[in-house]
């Protein structure tokens, strides 16, 4: 059965806007470690980052939130942003500065349309770290309908270049 949401507006997700406790260590975690840029910066309040030249992928802000600590477990928000690299070897570098910098890895899966790890921001932020494969490879059932899986995903193996 394929699910049908209405006609395709060519929506996309633009961005994530973060509250953080600390905007130098968030811009440190997602500039050096995670390779994005600051296209923006408003003094210690906010900064906006991006990658590939586009204007902003990541807000930061600490207008409501300079200081403060992580949602506790059990409550509602954020679940993780992700972000997509354009092929394995991006994927690798961007995992080998996260384990450089002692960030630990909370997981990792192979999806079937995609290879992803799964890590935190100094604020405890889920964040996903992936790329997509080809959709002509993707798990499909017996009608042509997507069947995505988890399965595990070797980190060592994507680090030794495999």
């Amino acid at each position: 059965m394929t699910l049908s949401s209405g006609p395709n507006l060519g929506v996309r997700v633009g961005h994530v806007h973060l509250r953080v406790a600390n905007l130098d260590r968030s811009i440190a975690f997602y500039c050096e470690i995670l390779g994005f840029d600051i296209t923006q910066r408003y003094g210690a309040e906010a900064a906006f980052l991006g990658a590939g030249g586009y204007h902003h992928h990541i807000g930061l802000n600490t207008w409501d939130s300079a200081g403060g600590t992580p949602p506790p477990a059990g409550h509602t928000g954020l679940f993780h942003s992700a972000f997509l690299y354009p092929d394995r070897a991006a994927l690798a570098q961007v995992a080998a500065r996260v384990v450089a910098a002692g960030i630990p890895i909370d997981g990792a899966a192979d999806h079937g349309v995609s290879e992803a790890l799964y890590l935190r921001d100094p604020d405890q932020n889920g964040v996903e770290l992936y790329i997509d494969r080809d959709p002509a490879v993707w798990p499909r059932d017996t009608n042509g309908d997507l069947r995505m899986v988890n399965r595990p995903f070797d980190v060592a193996a994507l680090l030794a270049g495999n």
